[in-house]
């Protein structure tokens, strides 16, 4: 969820940027590029569902050049919307989840 917000704010400093040299953009996009790919390897061994591969396609939506930054931009915060739904989910059935079968041996 950290990973999520930091990705979220550094999407809005794109946004708010968007008129800025192209060095700087090019930086922002690096590191937001950078942390979904370093999101997209914790999410693939933690075996959250779909969660890596829209990290990895928002990954290379960022590193891409010579597409419009508004484009990438709004591409970026639907994805981002949409890790936090699936994060939310994966969290809320990961809450309702029935207890271990050995901590049920243990108890009667």
């Amino acid at each position: 969820m950290r990973t999520v917000d930091h990705v979220r704010k550094m999407v809005a400093e794109l946004e708010s940027n968007r008129a800025a040299n192209p060095k700087i953009l090019n930086n922002i996009c690096g590191s937001i590029a950078r942390e979904l790919s370093h999101m997209r390897q914790r999410a693939l061994t933690a075996n959250l569902g779909t969660l890596p591969d829209v990290a990895g396609q928002l990954g290379i939506v960022a590193s891409r050049a010579g597409t419009g930054i508004m484009m990438k931009v709004r591409a970026l915060a639907d994805g981002v919307n949409s890790m936090t739904m699936q994060l939310d989910q994966a969290l809320k059935k990961a809450h309702e989840a029935p207890p271990d079968k050995g901590k049920e041996k243990t108890q009667s």
